[in-house]
């Protein structure tokens, strides 16, 4: 290998730079290690053919309910291998070799901006369909540092363009979770959501869209690619690492004997859980994945496990309180979130009139910390979620911090004006943005000016300014903080059960004599109230 056979002295100051951008990724020893099995020892390169066959894969075992869009999917993964290799690696007779791999690598894998690497992403959209003989119309103007995006996108290209990211992500944490020798299916989970919140954000103004009732392929619509790339920017911001992971995956996960003898299979994962969490939770795949582009660190990696998990225990473990399976109300809410320090991710499914309608919607709230009983607003961060039927994430403004309200009956003395029992979510008391009453019967839903501390914005189409109240379908709370948050709930639960029986314990030593007996007295005084008695001192 180019560098494993190059002193520090005689290290090119070309390869040094490369090395150290490829260092700051944390990927080099991978990058080493996938190089040395993939090149060829004669040469000292990576030969093309093989290099090509790190991206390709096979579509036998995809499911999605669209034809069209499975057909395309497959033209595209089709001829992706060639694709990045022309826009990110430069070759020559042998192939790619070590400072070119490295390079090749930094280019769409290395720290950049955002935008950027959106860049990157709509380029490998654009040439592998250009490949695959699918019509996009998107053009690139490149200066030094960046790149200008021409061109307009229709409602189908950017299903298949979040298609497509959802299956990088799905393929990269499939090959980091090790399970890539077991048979298995790649379902692909609805996410007209995210088309929906991309269509409204960067339609014309004045053009009036049905969201309610809409079925995206078949909106006849073009969108300007610009548009959807600030879209992109604001609402789902880690999109375009979804491809960055899957090219990690791809070279550093997938550099095993067998990548010489035979072709990575989209096949070759565990049964996808897709199907089995959308018709048995409220939280779909498409849902999960759409917030997991909103988050980093340790809260998307929780939020990840759900999407893409490995079993349906893994599933079970997250999730917290279902009102559906646990029962309606604050009281049995509390009883399973109480003790949980770690964020949490709360759905709301909801439906309102609309005038001879029923609109169904469901929205969200992140919370980064546990519920805790108070009569005031407290926390620390947080995000509010337009779910269904558009996606639309409303993060913290930073004015003020009313990210969450989770009061119980009060248990101590009299209150004149007792505070709302109830969870809330923004705003201030007796004006929260979002407020689900005790019983968990309804919910108010507020217009964003009476809320300074999450972003401004609807929670669903046509909200308007007025204060909605809706009935509420079903309640979820997902626990995303990992099993040291489980742990400690159940150590929590212990605790209190231990207190509760020493509380139910009699000690009947002290009870052992009749005469000093609560009985005795609770007898006499009903037999004779009026008699006299001495108090005893």
């Amino acid at each position: 290998m180019g560098q494993s056979s190059s002193t520090e002295h005689d290290v090119s100051p070309e390869l040094r730079e490369v090395q150290s951008l490829a260092a700051s990724t944390g990927s080099l020893p991978s990058l080493q290690k996938a190089f040395s099995l993939l090149s060829d020892p004669q040469t000292n390169s990576i030969p093309l053919h093989s290099l090509q066959k790190c991206f390709d894969f096979n579509f036998d075992n995809f499911e999605s309910d669209q034809q069209v869009l499975r057909k395309d999917c497959s033209l595209f993964f089709t001829h992706l291998g060639s694709a990045i290799i022309d826009l990110f690696f430069v070759t020559n007779k042998d192939g790619v070799n070590w400072l070119e791999f490295l390079r090749g690598y930094t280019k769409c894998c290395g720290r950049m901006v955002s935008s950027s690497l959106f860049n990157n992403l709509f380029q490998v959209f654009s040439t592998t369909c250009s490949k695959a003989g699918l019509s996009v119309d998107l053009q690139f103007e490149k200066f030094d540092d960046d790149c200008k995006i021409n061109g307009t996108l229709s409602a189908h290209d950017i299903l298949t363009l979040l298609s497509i990211c959802w299956i990088f992500s799905w393929d990269s944490k499939t090959l980091k979770s090790n399970t890539g020798k077991t048979e298995g299916k790649c379902v692909l989970p609805d996410i007209s959501h995210l088309v929906l919140s991309a269509i409204e954000s960067c339609a014309e103004d004045g053009l009036e869209l049905n969201f309610w009732d809409s079925v995206v392929s078949e909106m006849e619509i073009r969108l300007p690619a610009s548009k959807i790339h600030l879209w992109a920017l604001k609402n789902i911001p880690n999109l375009a690492d979804c491809f960055v992971q899957f090219v990690y995956a791809r070279l550093c996960h997938l550099t095993t004997d067998e990548v010489d003898k035979s072709e990575p299979s989209c096949s070759s994962a565990q049964e996808s859980s897709t199907s089995a969490i959308s018709e048995v939770n409220l939280l779909t795949c498409g849902w999960a994945w759409a917030i997991s582009l909103t988050l980093r660190g340790s809260v998307c990696e929780e939020i990840s496990r759900i999407c893409f998990p490995n079993d349906s225990d893994e599933i079970n473990q997250h999730l917290l309180y279902r009102s559906s399976v646990h029962g309606k109300g604050l009281n049995r809410f509390w009883s399973n979130v109480e003790g949980y320090n770690g964020p949490l991710l709360v759905l709301i499914a909801a439906s309102c009139e609309d005038g001879d309608n029923t609109r169904r919607w469901v929205i969200g709230a992140l919370t980064h910390q546990g519920f805790e009983n108070k009569d005031s607003f407290y926390g620390t961060s947080g995000s509010l979620y337009a779910l269904s039927p558009i996606f639309r994430a409303l993060t913290t403004s930073g004015r003020e911090k009313n990210f969450i309200y989770s009061h119980l009956h009060p248990t101590g003395l009299y209150d004149a004006h007792p505070k709302p029992v109830g969870i809330a979510f923004g705003g201030n008391i007796g004006n929260e943005r979002i407020f689900i009453d005790e019983d968990f019967a309804k919910v108010t839903v507020r217009h964003h000016a009476v809320d300074k501390t999450y972003q401004h914005g609807a929670l669903f189409p046509n909200q308007g300014y007025l204060q909605v109240e809706a009935s509420v379908l079903e309640v979820e709370v997902w626990g995303l903080g990992g099993t040291g948050s489980i742990e400690i709930q159940n150590s929590h639960r212990k605790r209190e059960q231990l207190f509760t029986d020493q509380r139910r314990k009699i000690d009947l030593k002290t009870f052992t004599n009749w005469e000093d007996s609560p009985e005795k007295m609770m007898m006499d005084m009903i037999s004779n109230p009026s008699a006299v008695r001495r108090e005893k001192r």
